[in-house]
């Protein structure tokens, strides 16, 4: 017998027949012995809504009764799926983040799992019951209601897993796993099997969307083993433990015959640069850059400061996320007596293309392959960024999908047997 843990987003859980069909595939997993707990996201759509009222009622409203309103789409469907279960014949009940509890810090709308009790749910599962888990939300010391920012219902999952010592995480999107690179730019990316915590996390961070970088970031952290599905594969799929997805799991569960030197290729257009020119070139100049900007929670990516000028200033650049140019240039602007800077340009036509892989470690070349690749088909690279298994760029925005092809083929991803 196995525990697992089932992770169903908003698109599996878009509708009656969808939830249904959700429940089908628990019952499946408690029909082969397994203990399940279930944890589910709003109705597609449905936490937008919410949050669209929140600030139709006020532009400045009260995150404590945000919470309250926004963690009701995820109530709905754990209480839905419960009731279909038990339709199917599958004993189960709804476990609110406040009945467990899930404890919380008491950062409304951002809030982090400190502790689950699992005494009540140790009981239930025992008791053959299926739990099935808003995800997204919990309870602080004081008894309120708490949400864990968008795409918590990850978290909350991967969370749940941890405390239960569950056998594995599974998370059913609507894609069937992670792949060297987006499948709809290039067809001949390939599924993988097996992906590291570490790359999954560079992946999530520069673009890849099936997995929420926070999710990732504890379960690498707590050891728990997640494995990505389709919820949309049909009633006589095989079992997820004999058909996997991709698996994402710790270095010494990849073996060297497994491994490969780049494991896939991102891109993320929600980039916009920003370039300080003329900025006096003399100590702690960057500093009164980064240093408010820090202090307005942007996020700042790649950086650039150029060779300096005969007057004694030079040119700084970077990158920050789009939806925080705006705040960005303010901020800047606000400080431009401490800064000094002479003129403040913008771009958000940019694309930040990255390569990852732990193969990269033990490897030379890797960036040199990407800078020729890029440089053959006419790509100028603006900027450039470097982990220690990624190595990212950023390029005019047009260029993207060329970019992505040229590399997933220069680094030898391309599935052999695609059409």
């Amino acid at each position: 017998m196995a525990r697992i843990v089932m992770k169903f987003g908003g698109t599996s859980m878009a509708g009656i027949e969808r939830i249904r069909s959700v429940a089908a595939r628990v019952k499946r997993e408690v029909t082969a012995g397994n203990q399940v707990a279930v944890v589910v996201s709003a109705m597609a759509g449905e936490t937008d809504r919410l949050v669209g009222f929140c600030r139709e009622a006020s532009s400045l409203y009260d995150a404590r009764e945000y919470d309250v309103v926004v963690s009701a789409g995820e109530q709905i469907t754990s209480g839905l799926l419960a009731i279909a279960l038990q339709a199917a014949g599958v004993p189960a009940r709804s476990w609110l983040g406040w009945q467990l509890p899930i404890a919380t810090s008491d950062a409304h709308a951002s809030a982090r799992i400190e502790h689950i009790d699992m005494a009540a749910l140790e009981t239930s599962l025992a008791a053959g019951e299926v739990a099935v888990i808003p995800g997204f939300q919990g309870v602080d010391d004081d008894g309120r209601v708490t949400t864990l920012g968008r795409g918590g219902s990850d978290t909350s999952a991967v969370a749940m897993a941890a405390a239960m010592q569950a056998d594995r995480c599974d998370i059913y999107t609507d894609v069937d796993g992670v792949y060297t690179t987006d499948p709809r730019i290039v067809p001949r990316a390939r599924k993988l099997k097996k992906v590291t915590y570490e790359e999954m996390l560079e992946l999530a961070s520069v673009g890849a969307k099936v997995l929420q970088t926070r999710s990732v970031g504890l379960a690498m952290k707590e050891g728990v083993r997640v494995q990505v599905l389709s919820s949309f594969t049909g009633e006589d799929a095989p079992m997820a433990d004999t058909l996997p997805g991709t698996m994402i799991v710790g270095e010494e569960e990849i073996d060297d015959m497994e491994r490969q030197l780049i494991t896939g290729i991102a891109h993320d257009k929600n980039e916009a640069k920003i370039t300080l020119i003329a900025v006096p070139d003399k100590p702690g100049a960057v500093a009164a850059i980064f240093a408010p900007l820090a202090a307005a929670n942007i996020n700042v990516d790649m950086i650039i400061q150029n060779i300096a000028h005969a007057a004694g200033s030079t040119d700084v650049t970077f990158t920050v996320p789009a939806a925080d140019l705006a705040r960005s240039i303010e901020v800047l602007n606000q400080g431009r007596g401490a800064i000094g800077f002479g003129e403040l340009v913008h771009d958000t036509r940019v694309a930040k293309i990255s390569v990852v892989g732990v193969g990269m470690r033990s490897h030379a070349g890797v960036a040199s392959t990407m800078f020729s690749t890029l440089g053959e088909r006419g790509i100028n690279i603006q900027a450039i960024s470097t982990s220690e298994i990624k190595v990212s760029v950023l390029i005019e925005e047009d260029y993207t999908e060329l970019a992505v092809r040229v590399l997933h083929t220069a680094y030898g991803l391309d599935a052999e047997d695609a059409a």
